[in-house]
């Protein structure tokens, strides 16, 4: 496994690259938007293909990397699905697998720093987030904060892992790197208590200064959708109820391009065809699936993903291969729901 830790000095942020081997898929947790072009000469540098950028909550000391790295490179956006953010491409859900080629991180809903606080574990480490620090945990006093659901997190969840599974947080303010759980049940003073109300007691009374980016990264942070319009005002977008209109047309073939564990849990276009986006390219290419049935066929490709996101950057990429029909559902499988849009599971 390639496996890089990153700083960022202003925010005192870790972020994480990840791959499973030199030229193959790459995942990035927790990207600073200010380091954003270092990330792209790492992962150039290591021959890799960044395809997944994920966050472990809605940050408040630093604006997020992942629009800028979905810009620059097509990746997908990663949150859990409680996030306040306006749109990420996948949203996760407790139990979830966060995956890439040759790599699968368990998925771990963590809340109590945020309501959106998650961590992702490997066999032999664990990403989490600002939930547990190295000798200290995150604080709980922001408005979606919840210091007993923090205890629950962290003595319910991330203490039971093995005690040699490696911590590697968000964010150190005294220089350490890495950690183990072993190393934080013993030696971590906000863990040495008997119950959930003396940790809460701690907690409440901390009194730490907000961060100083926070009126300022919060906002931000809410908003690294993909803007669509700009998709639309080219006529390659079809809203919920048009895209109502055109499902079971034998002209149209729908394309679904979420990965399997999306589809087993948010349901299925009835008839959709299953490309999943990271496979996209090589079926859109000459002599990909999707180039040929077009060209066989002349059927239209109505494209659709979550929310809109990957299915407005697929629909791009569809475009400049010459896929001159091709359209996406804006808003995704979220407003073909709330559409009444049937769906098969």
């Amino acid at each position: 496994m390639i496996f890089r830790q990153l700083f960022d000095s202003v925010s005192s942020t870790y972020s994480y690259l990840l791959a499973s081997r030199q030229g193959g898929e790459a995942l990035i947790i927790d990207p600073v938007l200010d380091k954003v072009d270092r990330y792209l000469r790492l992962v150039r540098e290591l021959d890799l293909r960044l395809v997944k950028a994920v966050d472990t909550h809605l940050h408040a000391d630093h604006i997020t990397g992942l629009g800028a790295l979905r810009d620059k490179t097509q990746c997908i956006t990663v949150m859990g699905e409680q996030t306040k953010a306006d749109v990420v491409s996948m949203r996760l859900a407790d139990g979830d697998r966060l995956t890439i080629e040759g790599l699968a991180l368990d998925v771990v809903y963590t809340p109590g720093h945020t309501d959106d606080s998650y961590s992702f574990a490997l066999p032999d480490r664990v990403f989490t987030g600002d939930t547990l620090l190295i000798r200290g945990t995150g604080c709980t006093d922001f408005p979606n904060g919840d210091a007993r659901h923090q205890y629950e997190s962290i003595f319910g969840r991330l203490l039971k892992l093995p005690d040699s599974t490696l911590v590697y947080p968000a964010h150190d303010y005294r220089g350490d790197t890495v950690s183990t759980i072993g190393e934080e049940k013993a030696f971590n003073p906000r863990l040495q208590v008997r119950s959930v109300e003396e940790y809460v007691e701690i907690m409440n009374n901390l009194k730490l200064a907000n961060p100083k980016m926070m009126d300022v990264a919060v906002p931000a942070n809410m908003k690294v959708g993909l803007h669509q319009d700009e998709i639309a005002r080219r006529g390659w977008a079809a809203n919920a109820n048009e895209a109502l209109a055109l499902a079971g047309k034998p002209d149209v073939a729908l394309i679904d391009l979420r990965e399997r564990s999306e589809r087993e849990r948010q349901g299925i276009i009835p008839g959709a065809l299953h490309v999943p986006y990271p496979r996209l390219q090589e079926s859109i290419a000459p002599g990909g699936v999707l180039h040929e049935l077009v060209r066989s066929t002349g059927k239209r490709l109505v494209l659709y993903c979550a929310f809109g996101e990957r299915s407005a950057m697929a629909v791009q990429a569809a475009q400049d291969e010459g896929l001159t029909s091709a359209c996406h559902i804006e808003g995704g499988i979220d407003a073909w729901k709330r559409a009444n849009g049937p769906l098969v599971r």
